[in-house]
């Protein structure tokens, strides 16, 4: 087995069966799952529909096997890049498809480019009474703003330190940021997620919400922390791993190891 063949078995699986059965195995160990289609930066119309057979067949699967389970998409894997409207559509269509099928819905948060589509696209579920979670990025300047926007929407917002080009780039600054994030959240009293292996924040946000373990889901990678994950689920806490797959690993694998190297180089390691 090649380097690379390595690297992208930590981080990723080859196709939808293996997610399925990955998942399955999680369930028994109460940890529920988030199914990701790995085919970012679509160009064209037929690229699109591609990745949304996908992510049907991703939606049926869950549901008939009666998994713990909810998909994730990237706009940017919808048609984002050279038609705003198609992703737009594309994200209620499978919000509401997913919906039906009793299957949680997200959207991921990509560059900053694509912030304000994406919060557009969360904002129509939003409206429609369709069960929707977003990304926010703590390292971005407008994500306080964005917070209370999605609150006003019923939008579920899920917390990360945020994996592209941000507008701080100071870790401690960033960690601040977050933990302020969950702060107000939990100021107004609703569920979130939170995404992030910090061993210095972990303990933090527990003992904050502590009492109020029904509003919050952490959110774990494939890849990490699995002793963690293991412990905190079986500790009460809901616990959902985001499990990618596919054969376009490449763009994801390198974001996550750029993640392990500004770790290394700030002296620090995700939790175990």
């Amino acid at each position: 087995m090649t380097d690379t063949a390595e690297r992208e078995n930590r981080w990723a699986l080859p196709d939808l069966d293996r997610a399925l059965a990955w998942c399955s195995d999680r369930n028994q160990e109460k940890i529920a799952c988030t199914l990701h289609v790995l085919d970012e930066y679509t160009r064209t119309r037929e690229e699109v529909d591609t990745v949304t057979a996908a992510y049907r067949e991703t939606i049926n699967g869950i549901s008939t096997q009666g998994l713990d389970a909810a998909i994730s998409i990237k706009l940017s894997s919808l048609g984002a890049l050279f038609d705003g409207d198609l992703a737009l559509e594309r994200t209620y269509d499978l919000c509401g498809e997913a919906h039906t099928s009793g299957v949680g819905f997200e959207i991921d948060m990509e560059g900053r480019d694509l912030v304000g589509a994406a919060i557009e696209a969360a904002a129509l579920c939003g409206r429609k009474n369709l069960p929707v979670t977003l990304a926010l990025q703590a390292y971005l300047y407008r994500t306080p703003g964005d917070l209370r926007l999605l609150l006003a929407l019923g939008v579920v917002p899920r917390f990360v330190k945020g994996a592209y080009l941000g507008d701080v780039e100071d870790f401690p600054e960033i960690q601040t940021r977050l933990l302020d994030l969950v702060r107000e959240a939990a100021r107004f009293e609703v569920s979130f997620h939170i995404g992030t292996h910090d061993p210095e924040l972990l303990p933090e946000i527990r003992s904050l919400m502590t009492d109020h373990r029904d509003r919050i889901t952490f959110g774990f990678l494939m890849g990490l922390a699995d002793r963690t994950k293991q412990e905190m689920a079986a500790d009460g806490w809901k616990i959902s791993e985001y499990v990618p797959f596919g054969r376009d690993a490449g763009p994801y694998v390198a974001r996550r190891e750029r993640y392990l190297r500004e770790l290394g180089n700030a002296g620090r390691t995700a939790t175990g």
